[in-house]
Parts: structure tokens; sequence; C-alpha cells
């Protein structure tokens, strides 16, 4: 079985010190590792943001797309070769401002893959803005009298657009996270992961010490049932969405791949290189 320190490479992340997503690094390697997935195996794509330069700082197939880009991009690679065990990493711009449409499509399609956003609700990686996840009343730069807009309610809106598991985690509890990341991987279809993340930088609001006495464990409620859609819908709206573990899974919804009838051979593996010839005639175009 791989060390998990082994998925990570020689490059050193340049996150603030303290900032939430070192630890969904630290549990993305944990989770691939005790699935003891080759690193061969695992591509994680990206969008743009903090928390989307985390493809290069793992030691794995990657790419770091366009902002808002990562799922249709992802989609593209699993499709491909649904060999590969593919997550998709974004922040809470990246997923819910100019990628939403991307997010609601990808959520109904269903596509075997793992969608982790880091939601620290602040744009950070352009100095502080308002995200469509900030509370109301956040002040930043550009809404110094607070912010007037509503946040938008992720989980419920993923269990209402079809998703078939839909779960929350804290950056700080790993122990959670990864069991969170590892039963995401193992379900067949789009699996959703919202992260709180803190910004130590330019959130001083949803701080460590906020998510510490707002947040709760669905662990400790009593009885819950993660397969009842109506249930966790209310749950949600009695919480206000503050909870971390698995929300919502339907473990029948199967897959986008198996119901359009996708065979089990990878797609890049019927694909004909093209001839020497040939390929000296493209290359040639480019002198």
């Amino acid at each position: 079985m791989a060390k998990t320190m082994e998925y990570k490479n020689a490059i050193q992340p340049n996150w603030c010190p303290g900032c939430g997503d070192f630890g969904i690094q630290m549990a993305i390697q944990e989770a691939a590792s005790k699935r003891e997935i080759p690193f061969e195996r695992l591509a994680l794509i990206s969008g743009i943001g903090c928390s989307s330069r985390i493809g290069g700082y793992l030691y794995c197939y990657g790419a770091h797309t366009t902002h808002g880009r990562a799922l249709p991009f992802a989609q593209g690679v699993k499709l491909a070769n649904r060999e590969l065990e593919v997550v998709v990493c974004s922040g809470d711009g990246d997923a819910y401002a100019i990628g939403m449409g991307h997010t609601i499509h990808a959520m109904k399609r269903n596509i075997d893959l793992t969608y982790i956003v880091f939601d620290n609700q602040v744009y950070g990686l352009t100095k502080g803005q308002t995200s469509p996840r900030s509370s109301q009343g956040f002040v930043t730069k550009t809404t110094p009298e607070g912010n007037i807009e509503t946040p938008l309610a992720v989980t419920s809106m993923a269990i209402t657009a079809g998703a078939g598991f839909v779960a929350q985690g804290y950056a700080r509890n790993r122990k959670e996270l990864v069991e969170i990341l590892m039963r995401g991987m193992a379900h067949r279809g789009f699996s959703y992961i919202n992260v709180f993340t803190p910004c130590v930088t330019y959130n001083k609001y949803n701080t460590y010490d906020w998510f510490k006495e707002n947040l709760t464990s669905l662990d400790e409620r009593e009885g819950y049932d993660a397969h009842d859609p109506a249930a966790a819908l209310q749950m949600l709206a009695e919480t206000d969405g503050l909870v971390t573990g698995v929300i919502y899974e339907n473990e029948n919804s199967g897959c986008y791949e198996d119901a359009i009838g996708l065979d089990e051979v990878p797609l890049v593996n019927a694909v004909c290189p093209p001839s020497q010839e040939f390929f000296d005639t493209l290359v040639q175009e480019f002198r």
C-alpha cells in the first residue's frame, strides 16, 4: 500500500500559512492511499483560484484548466478513460459563479467522478471580494457596507439538481473528511463534496473559531437517514446547511457511462496512433 506522503510531489504549496487548503490536500492524499489508487490511475483536474493550485502539488496526472471549466474538462477525461479515478477541485467562486452552469449540468448528468469544492466563502486569489457563498453583511473591499445578497444553499441545490452523492466536510476535521472522500470516490456516479475551508487572510468572519462554534457533524444526529432526500432537505433547512458528513446518497443512481452503454474498454485504447509520415506532415505545418 502506498504511503500517504508519496502522493505529494516536490513542489511546495504557496497557500497562506494556516489556510484550510492544506488540510484538504492531506485528506485527498490519505483517501487515495487508503484506496490504493496507483499514481498513474489518479487524475486531478482543477480550475482557477487558490484551491485550484492543488493539481500542481500531487504526484499524479492532472490539468490546471480555465476558470469555471474544470468539470467539462474532467468529464471528457473520464469518458475517454473510465479506468481513471477522476477528482475535480474548485473553489466556491470557480464552482458557483462562473462555473455554475457546468456544476448544475454535471450533477444531473451523473458521470462517475468526485467533485470537491473548497468553500472559503470569499475570493482569496483576487484579494478578498465576496463569493456566491459569502454571508449577508460580509464586509469586503467591494462590499464596504456589507454583502446584500443571499448565500447559495449549495447542498440543497445539489440534491434537487440530481446529484447521487452529496456531502460536506471541514478542512480541519481530517479524519471525517478522509472518510467522506473515500465514500464519495467509491460511489458510482457523480459525487459532490463541499468542504468548509477557512481563509485566514481575507475572511475574518468564517474563522476556525466560528466553524468550531457553528458546525455540527451528522454523526451526532441520531437516526438520520442519508438515503431519504426529503429528510436531507429538511435537515439542511433546520441547520442552515452548517453540517458535515454524508448528507444524501442514492446508491442505485447508476452513472452516465452505463446509461449510454459506454464500453468497459477505455476509449483511449481504441484510438489508432497516426503513422510517422502523417505525424511528420503535421509537424511541418508548425515550423
